[in-house]
């Protein structure tokens, strides 16, 4: 067991090495000035057409399980999890500061990757055997690019399932675990066992179960602790200005070992300010486009404004909460790491309530995302399977819950990452050669839109 645990940590040192990192924003970047910088120019219009409701070019036969505002929350659920609040903690905690910075940088350039993500999986998306929708990388490699690529799709298929029962199921139930027996004192097989029966309630609904569940929970649990955050940043008004030139300066400069932190090197803050923000907002890992391939549009470019949300509302905001809260508290000198350190930032602010805060987010977040990522790990088992597979799977997804909350982790965890890695890198070529189309596709979009603008 300790080899296998050596060499799938070579293999993880590799995959999110220098290289994925490069892969990854070189990707957007590419995409983001192949788009014109659209996804920064008209992120207006993304959040016009999520709250009007309204789809252009919607008519009565148009495709798809869930609305659009549902796909974006389905997805929104399996991002907004551990990484908003552990991940930007250890970030910070291996990178400094300057780490959140490389985190911005990572959201406004993954936009871009989102939007694209979401064009080709609503423009190949497929019918399955039961009338629903399913698309994704795998769904986009195989009717997109010619047959000598369909090996790239399974590929994405196999990491997928597989990663999925780690980084979306068994570390998001041992961290509601923890979090709960922490602060709560709730055993953790008792947190198991109710995850259990809430998860396999909702699941066994579908897509559009877990998609109305996710349209209610989410932005009521971001909106609390987006609230709770901007309280914490109010309260040390003063000293957000500081913080920024502390954050932007540490993006590149070392910043010196002080209080209970080791000090990092500029290349820490880019290394895990990069990784984490992928880890959170999973923008080039291939996840999120299974979810936008269910909703009901005919129009791929209008369901990829929508998508693109996703990371700003991920990254941009909920990160930044928590890494400001951090900051500005000076908790980031304290030694504590992951959601401790989070704890102990909302904690210093809100004397007696803010760990309570923290534990609660976490809970729910973590919660959503379990539900986020059976929908994609299913998708995977069916693109490998059929649809006879998906009973079967959903039981294994509702058992692990339990084993996760009970279990130590480690190597789940260092498979789960690895694996998510590997997701990446068939999606990423896959968008690489799809490109032209989505370019073709936008630019035909917002000619149309200009053109109806004239008209009116």
């Amino acid at each position: 067991m300790e080899s296998l645990a050596s060499l799938i940590s070579a293999i993880n040192s590799l995959v999110w090495g220098v290289p994925m990192l490069v892969m990854i924003l070189g990707v957007g970047i590419f995409l983001t000035v192949g788009l014109k910088f659209m996804p920064i120019v008209k992120l207006g219009s993304g959040f016009k057409l999520l709250w009007s409701g309204r789809i252009p070019e919607k008519d009565d036969d148009s495709k798809g399980e869930i609305s659009p505002f549902n796909a974006l929350m389905t997805s929104l659920s399996a991002t907004i999890g551990t990484g908003n609040i552990a991940g930007v903690a250890t970030a910070i905690f291996l990178g400094g500061p300057g780490a959140l910075f490389w985190m911005w940088c990572t959201a406004l350039v993954g936009m871009a990757t989102k939007f694209a993500e979401a064009v080709c999986a609503v423009q190949y998306r497929e019918t399955d055997e039961d009338g629903n929708h399913v698309g994704g990388p795998m769904y986009y490699i195989k009717n997109g690019l010619s047959s000598k690529w369909a090996w790239l799709g399974t590929a994405f298929a196999i990491f997928g399932s597989i990663a999925g029962f780690g980084i979306g199921n068994t570390v998001q139930s041992n961290s509601v675990a923890a979090a709960v027996d922490a602060n709560f004192g709730i055993p953790p097989m008792v947190s198991g066992l109710v995850m259990m029966i809430l998860v396999g309630l909702v699941l066994m609904g579908g897509i559009k179960r877990i998609a109305d569940v996710a349209g209610k929970l989410v932005p009521l649990m971001a909106a609390f602790y987006i609230a709770s955050g901007l309280l914490i940043l109010g309260m040390n008004a003063a000293e957000i200005p500081a913080a920024f030139s502390l954050i932007v300066s540490s993006a590149f400069t070392p910043v010196a070992a002080q209080g209970g932190f080791a000090g990092a090197a500029v290349w820490a803050a880019i290394r895990f300010g990069v990784a984490r923000g992928i880890f959170s907002n999973e923008a080039g890992l291939g996840s999120a486009p299974i979810a936008h391939a269910a909703a009901q549009t005919k129009n791929p470019v209008a369901q990829g404004l929508v998508a693109m949300l996703g990371t700003f509302i991920d990254t941009i905001v909920v990160c930044s909460i928590t890494g400001l809260s951090i900051v500005v508290s000076g908790a980031w000198l304290s030694g504590e790491t992951g959601a401790a350190l989070t704890s102990a930032a909302f904690a210093s602010s809100l004397p007696g309530l803010g760990n309570y805060i923290v534990a609660i987010a976490l809970s729910i977040f973590a919660f959503t995302t379990i539900l986020g990522w059976s929908f994609y790990s299913e998708k995977c088992i069916q693109y490998l399977f059929g649809v006879k597979a998906i009973v079967p799977f959903r039981v294994l997804w509702i058992i692990a819950v339990p084993i996760g909350a009970t279990s130590s982790l480690e190597f789940i965890w260092l498979l789960a990452d690895t694996l998510n890695a590997m997701m990446a890198i068939p999606n990423l070529i896959a968008l690489l050669l799809l490109s032209p189309v989505v370019f073709k596709l936008t630019k035909e979009y917002f000619a149309r839109q200009a053109a109806r603008a004239k008209q009116d």
